[in-house]
């Protein structure tokens, strides 16, 4: 009895949609991963249509068409995103990291092994719960000011009164 081999589908590769017409795309496969080393290096649409070439409304187009593009774009931002709210959580709170201190000592190198310590940065933590807990820690206070049970507040208007009769009020007193 012969058995038969599983034979494997090679996988289906996504078509660009074609265009009705027009210049050709100037898109190409290696842009997906300079796109994506890029991102992680924290460019913004703007500059990567700048370091390609192109005007931005191209780079959104190429992620319309070209899903690769579009998911490196996605995952370079978001890893750069996450490694930056990292460290502003740790400059936050405080961190320590062990170094090594380099002295010559009398004409000889020593190397010691130490802990550099950092203190909680105030400025990091404000900023990170600013972002994070908007509505209790937000730098700006919306208020409100309203009349009796809650309507619009009521204004007196003072009706101008002539010189002389500023005048005559002034002199009586």
């Amino acid at each position: 009895m012969a058995t038969k081999k599983a034979v494997k589908k090679p996988a289906k590769k996504v078509e660009p949609i074609k265009s009705k017409g027009g210049r050709p795309s100037l898109y190409i496969d290696e842009y997906a991963e300079q796109a994506r080393k890029l991102c992680l290096l924290g460019a913004t649409d703007k500059e990567l249509a700048d370091f390609f070439g192109v005007v931005e409304d191209t780079i959104n187009e190429w992620k319309k068409v070209y899903p690769e593009f579009s998911l490196s774009i996605r995952t370079g931002k978001d890893i750069a995103d996450a490694e930056v709210a990292d460290k502003l959580y740790q400059r936050a709170l405080g961190y320590s990291h062990p170094e090594v201190d380099i002295r010559v000592v009398a004409g000889e190198i020593v190397q010691t092994p130490i802990v550099r310590h950092y203190p909680p940065d105030t400025p990091a933590g404000i900023h990170w719960l600013n972002n994070r807990q908007k509505q209790k820690w937000r730098s700006k206070i919306d208020q409100e000011v309203s009349g009796p049970n809650g309507g619009p507040q009521q204004h007196e208007h003072n009706v101008a009164i002539s010189a002389e009769e500023a005048y005559k009020k002034m002199l009586n007193g």
